[in-house]
């Protein structure tokens, strides 16, 4: 039987929040917006190094309650959403409304 730990609510927070991280890049690539690729790029690097910390520390893999998994997730999560708010930074023009 499993249980929750504090390592899998570590893992799960840093993934829910690089999750955040993407649904903010994938809003700021289809609508321009000055606050959601910051958005994006603050919470994937949160997700990469916290979800990082919690893989580099983990004593065993998935099942054993380490939270590897949600690090795991957190690490590719937070690389898709720093990469989607860069993009958006990057553009000239896209900053423009609100």
């Amino acid at each position: 039987m499993s249980t929750f730990t504090p390592e899998r609510l570590i893992g799960a927070v840093a993934a829910l929040a690089a999750l955040a991280g993407v649904i903010a890049g994938v809003l700021a690539l289809t609508r321009p917006a000055r606050r959601r690729p910051m958005i994006a790029l603050v919470t994937g690097v949160f997700g990469i190094v916290v979800g990082g910390l919690v893989v580099v520390t983990a004593d065993g893999g998935p099942g054993t309650g380490n939270g590897i998994v949600g690090g795991w997730a957190a690490v590719v999560l937070g690389l898709i959403a720093t990469a989607m708010g860069g993009l958006t930074m990057s553009r000239p023009g896209r900053l423009t409304r609100r």
